[in-house]
């Protein structure tokens, strides 16, 4: 599953410099595909390849954000969520709409680093 950032979140930054996969952006920021990663154009439902530099409208204008698509929980670069281990209210947590197992996470890694 990936990690989602509650509304209870102040918006303090803890989490942002801790993803491995700058899946995590401040509220009414864009965010892209290829920011943190190796995606140079990414296939986007509906078979539109888009560039990983294209800003995409951000998730949240109040508080910080993780886009679940770039979240691999940090699978293959750390023990646990970094967000979630800085987090100082506790405010990033499992995200119910979304759950992958451990491979699909690892998969997801190797994807957004371009691991052959």
């Amino acid at each position: 599953m990936a990690i989602m950032i509650t509304d209870e979140c102040i918006n303090c930054g803890a989490c942002e410099p801790e993803c491995p996969n700058t899946a995590i952006y401040e509220g009414g920021m864009d965010w892209t595909w290829g920011g943190g990663t190796e995606l140079k154009e990414v296939e986007i439902d509906g078979g539109e390849v888009i560039p990983g530099d294209a800003p995409q409208q951000p998730i949240s204008d109040e508080f910080y954000y993780i886009v679940s698509d770039k979240c691999t929980e940090c699978m293959g670069f750390h023990e646990e969520p970094q967000c979630a281990a800085v987090c100082p209210v506790d405010c990033c947590v499992d995200d119910p709409d979304y759950r992958e197992t451990e491979e699909e996470l690892l998969a997801k890694k190797d994807w957004l680093h371009q691991v052959a």
